[in-house]
């Protein structure tokens, strides 16, 4: 024996050939290490990097305003009576170049806004004697006014800017144009001046209200009418008598659609009279507008017509609209107020093309605001003394101001995101033309004065709705087919059905999203019976051949490999689904008069859309199966077969052994599949965009449609100008869809590595 073992070949393990394999493995461990190292790493760096560029895109939404002086000088001078001139209206065109200035005395002088140097002088066409006491624009962005006239008339003007590129240079020529004729229409036949004048212009009618001083109100409606051997228009007069308003005057608004006209007295009081019959005109209410029956400071219309502004001599400023009541009848309404001091108001221009204004006090202080935000913008001192007169550029980038003493300083403005707010976002606001505040998404509209709408809430609750309704779909039926086809199907059928099931997660989503909204959302809508026919039939019809298959006799059962009944229930699901669909229009006419959607519209008041949150997860649960159906069915087979065994040697059932030792043990890696199918559901686009109809609302009906977060990103980024507050708002969807995946991830990782530490000693 002691022969046999010193004979025994001897194996060297430090030959060079060994010791080079063992160099050679060592170098590809390392390799390996630090390619998963730097791999890693990259992942980290590249959602870094995600991070900081949606961040790079979101901040500038919440930037405050601010304003620098551009230029000081004395206001331009007219030719005519340059002591006694008076400014009763300042406006820039839309570059802000060149500035115009309207005097009492008649003469309109057109100056650049950088310097002060007169451009040009126009002396407007008035009677001998006739200056002018009020000039009233028709709207913030319109360029339409009506002068009030001494001599009880008025006169219509539109200032007009013509571009041109001589020598490859801009060259803005302004001019005066008189829509209506040069000759003044008169409104009092008595002579008196008038000193309040309104005007608005449609297409068919044009209606001037004016206020004489003998306190007279007076209204005039001119039906247009095309002439026929030319493009001409007639203008056919029809005087209206107006109810008795307020005396002292301040302002008079009329409405863009020529419903309602406001007539606001020094007081702070506001007649709102109604003009949708003009036959019949009746004061609709009076109201104070004003808080502790201060006086007016300044009142407008923002931009639109609908809402009117109000600031008083006490500070207070507040926001107007018409509201229906509870009688269902128009009422005007404050919607909010804005913060600021007891500082009388002198003031208040609103912005051209964005619902936000801008309001000068008596001491010079200068606030900007905007309306639907409900937020202030700027509060920051630019004049010593009370403004004259001022007015913002189109762009609402240059500000204009005339002081008291003849001086014009103008002002470059910065505020490039003021419709966008924690409000705005997240909580429900109170828009124009609405009857209550909401949560709306509406990003755009073909009017230019269209109010934005940008609450995130209708896209957030849509895109938890359709997660929902998946995974409602996917995780019952991915869990419990991966722990039959990990533990008790035959290994035969199993290598079969995985790879089928794993390949499902292969069909491209927009295939899904365009057989859901194309075939299944008709499909459902017309066998809408048969469906939850299904949902109720299929179950029990499982269930209940279960039970007659465990009452078949031994050697009808054992003919069955173990582990090949499931295939059993292939012709079961055949057969409810076709009964179930086959029956559908009988059941429609037996339970529900011949028409399921109208029973649950009329009867149950559920509205039905026919891409709905049904479609969606019926589509979207498909898609995200193969994802969680692949991970647990991984958990669970890998559950090391020695715990099982085990188990069923200490006599516990396979069922036992399933719930007790296998589910817990592959209990990490069931939840790291539920939530990355979560996952997945969050950040679906395709199905969801093709499947939904696409409605940003807040319905938790099944039969309601939906938007998500990812769907409005995919549908209006390339429609959304590159830098607008639209285009920076989608980032910050983008940003939002980023955190809660990063949020529901990092929870899941938390919840794994517990689960993992608590079943790990099995």
């Amino acid at each position: 024996m002691k022969e046999n073992s010193q004979n025994a070949p001897v194996i060297d393990f430090d030959t060079p050939a060994l010791r080079m394999h063992r160099k050679i493995r060592s170098y590809k461990d390392k390799a390996a290490e630090v390619g998963v190292g730097i791999g890693g790493v990259s992942v980290i760096i590249a959602i870094l990097l995600i991070f900081l560029y949606l961040m790079y895109e979101v901040v500038p939404l919440f930037k405050s305003a601010s304003i620098e002086p551009v230029a000081e000088y004395q206001v331009p001078a007219t030719s005519v009576r340059p002591d006694d001139a008076k400014t009763l209206y300042l406006a820039t065109e839309e570059q802000g170049e060149v500035a115009i200035r309207l005097t009492n005395v008649g003469e309109v002088v057109f100056f650049r806004t950088l310097d002060g140097q007169v451009i040009d002088r126009v002396q407007l066409d008035l009677p001998a004697g006739v200056d002018v006491t009020s000039v009233q624009p028709e709207g913030p962005a319109s360029t339409l006014m009506v002068l009030g006239l001494t001599d009880g008339s008025v006169m219509i003007i539109r200032d007009r800017y013509r571009i041109t590129y001589p020598n490859d240079e801009r060259l803005i020529t302004p001019r005066i144009e008189y829509p209506y004729g040069q000759e003044p229409i008169v409104i009092s036949e008595t002579g008196q001046p008038v000193i309040k004048a309104a005007i608005s212009d449609t297409e068919e009618n044009m209606l001037i209200s004016a206020v004489t001083a003998d306190k007279k109100a007076h209204l005039v409606h001119y039906v247009k009418e095309e002439s026929l051997f030319g493009d001409e228009v007639n203008l056919e007069r029809h005087d209206i008598v107006l109810p008795v308003v307020e005396s002292n005057l301040h302002t008079i608004l009329i409405s863009p659609d020529q419903n309602w006209a406001y007539l606001v007295s020094e007081k702070g009081t506001i007649d709102v009279l109604d003009l949708r019959d003009l036959d019949n005109l009746k004061l609709n209410a009076r109201l104070k507008v004003t808080e502790k029956n201060s006086p007016i400071g300044d009142v407008s219309f923002q931009l639109g017509g609908i809402s009117v502004l109000v600031g008083d001599e006490q500070g207070a400023l507040s926001q107007w609209f018409l509201v229906r009541d509870e009688q269902n009848e128009w009422a005007l309404k404050k919607i909010r107020s804005f913060e600021h001091d007891v500082t009388p108001v002198a003031l208040i221009l609103p912005e051209h093309r964005r619902k936000g204004f801008l309001m000068l006090d008596d001491k010079g202080e200068l606030s900007i605001y905007s309306t639907t935000a409900h937020r202030t913008m700027l509060r920051e001192k630019v004049l010593d003394h009370q403004p004259e007169i001022g007015a913002i550029s189109p762009r609402a980038d240059l500000l204009i101001l005339q002081r008291q003493d003849g001086v014009i300083q103008t002002f470059s403005v910065h505020n490039e995101h003021p419709e966008v707010s924690w409000n705005v976002l997240w909580d429900k606001v109170w828009y124009e033309s609405y009857e209550e505040p909401e949560y709306t998404w509406q990003s755009s509209a073909s009017s230019n004065d269209f109010e934005p709408k940008f609450s995130l809430m209708p896209l957030a609750f849509g895109t938890l709705k359709a997660a929902f309704y998946a995974m409602i779909v996917a995780t019952p039926l991915a869990i419990c087919g991966a722990v039959f086809t990990a533990y008790f199907m035959a290994p035969a059928m199993r290598r079969k059905v995985k790879p089928i099931i794993e390949l499902m997660e292969a069909l491209p989503t927009v295939i899904l999203g365009f057989l859901a909204g194309l075939f299944l959302a008709p499909f459902i809508e017309v066998n809408l019976p048969g469906i939850f026919a299904l949902l109720i039939l299929l179950p029990l019809g499982m269930v209940g051949f279960g039970f007659a298959w465990a009452q078949m006799p031994d050697k009808v059962r054992h003919a069955i490999p173990d582990g090949w009944q499931a295939a059993l229930l292939i012709p079961v699901v055949l057969l409810v689904s076709w009964f179930s669909f086959g029956m559908s229009a009988t059941f429609e006419i037996a339970f529900f008069d011949g028409d399921m959607r109208t029973w649950l519209s009329n009867d149950l008041g559920i509205p039905f859309d026919q891409r709905n949150a049904l479609v969606v997860g019926l589509a979207m649960g498909f898609a995200v199966i193969p994802t969680i159906f692949s991970i647990t069915e991984d958990a669970i087979f890998a559950v090391p077969k020695h715990l099982s065994y085990g188990s069923l040697a200490l006599g516990a059932t396979p069922w036992q052994t399933l719930t007790r030792v296998v589910l817990p043990t592959a209990s990490p890696g069931i939840f790291s599949a539920v939530m990355i199918g979560m996952g997945r559901a969050v950040g679906e686009t395709m199905i969801v965009l093709m499947a939904t109809g696409n409605t940003p609302i807040m319905d938790a009906n099944i039969f309601e449609g939906m938007r998500t977060l990812a769907a409005n990103i995919a549908v209006e980024v390339p429609e959304s100008e590159v830098g607008s507050s639209h285009y920076r708002i989608l980032f910050l969807a983008a940003f939002v869809l980023f955190m809660f995946t990063f949020v529901v991830n990092t929870i899941a990782e938390v919840v794994r590595q517990r689960l993992r530490k608590k079943y790990g000693a099995l």
